[in-house]
């Protein structure tokens, strides 16, 4: 299949009242678990690279890149790809010649107007090479400013003049999540999200969902969230059971053993976490 385009996506499931599930890859392992497991759940999703994952490979953007655009190419289901997290330009910059339909650039941990305009240089630059760009406002726990910390999350008003000075595609918004969760205890602000979709033109996106409960996901693609990252789930799941499999077997050293079941355990949450995102019909599109 070709490789879908971000902006397509999430406007699709703007436009049906459902979530848009995406996955964050750090190995060639991530991103066939995720076609995988999104061909399993026969849900469209967007696999992210985040500015962290090139610095493990050693800056090194296309080895990665094309790597998870061709698993993308050859899946069953439309699958786009997403640098996500970004905070440096000359990464951003490199982006469109590496296959990236799209980015999030990232001025969160910049005072309100050295966001905009970090944001708004990024959201020229990216729509002159046509791509989808997203941003961020308020600050997602698992960074500095915890999530629940007063003041951190966003208000609706400043999201919607933050939207029309920056031009952004998507906005990602503190609502009560944190990164790097691995436990699934956060509870969302499901008030402020309505309030956050009523000002705000253009898709929201949920970052820090692996620590949100399925019951929280749903009633946030309810209340209108349309983009929802997810990337710790993935490595937990993983996680667990290599160390089952080495802990079964600990004279292996065939990475190709461990590393199988360890995809299959991502595979099998991406389809499961897939067909909760995805199927949640919401009302929240208004009429033009």
């Amino acid at each position: 299949m070709t490789l879908a385009t971000t902006g397509e996506l999430v406007a699709a499931a703007r436009a049906d009242g459902r979530g848009l599930p995406a996955f964050n890859v750090i190995t060639l392992e991530h991103a066939e678990a995720i076609a995988a497991g999104a061909e399993a759940a026969g849900s469209p999703a967007v696999l992210q690279i985040s500015q962290n994952a090139v610095r493990f490979h050693g800056d090194r953007l296309l080895p990665l890149a094309r790597a998870a655009a061709a698993v993308a190419e050859s899946a069953e289901v439309p699958l786009a790809l997403h640098l996500d997290h970004v905070e440096d330009a000359g990464l951003l910059r490199s982006s469109a010649e590496a296959g990236f339909s799209s980015a999030m650039f990232d001025a969160s941990a910049l005072l309100y107007d050295g966001n905009v305009a970090a944001t708004r240089e990024a959201a020229d630059w990216a729509h002159r090479q046509g791509l989808w760009l997203e941003a961020e406002l308020g600050r997602v726990g698992g960074k500095p400013g915890d999530a629940h910390t007063p003041g951190v999350r966003t208000d609706p008003a400043e999201a919607a003049a933050y939207v029309a000075a920056t031009g952004v595609d998507a906005l990602a918004v503190a609502v009560g999540s944190s990164h790097a969760m691995t436990e699934r205890t956060a509870v969302l602000d499901r008030e402020l999200i309505g309030r956050l979709r009523a000002a705000v033109p253009v898709p929201l996106v949920l970052h820090g969902s692996s620590g949100v409960p399925d019951e929280e996901l749903t009633g946030a693609v309810a209340a209108g969230m349309t983009k929802i990252n997810i990337g710790t789930a993935l490595n937990t799941a993983f996680s667990a059971e290599v160390r089952a499999y080495l802990a079964e077997h600990p004279s292996v050293v065939d990475p190709r053993r461990y590393l199988a079941p360890g995809r299959d355990a991502m595979a099998d949450t991406v389809r499961r976490l897939s067909s909760v995102v995805a199927s949640v019909p919401s009302p929240r599109e208004p009429a033009d």
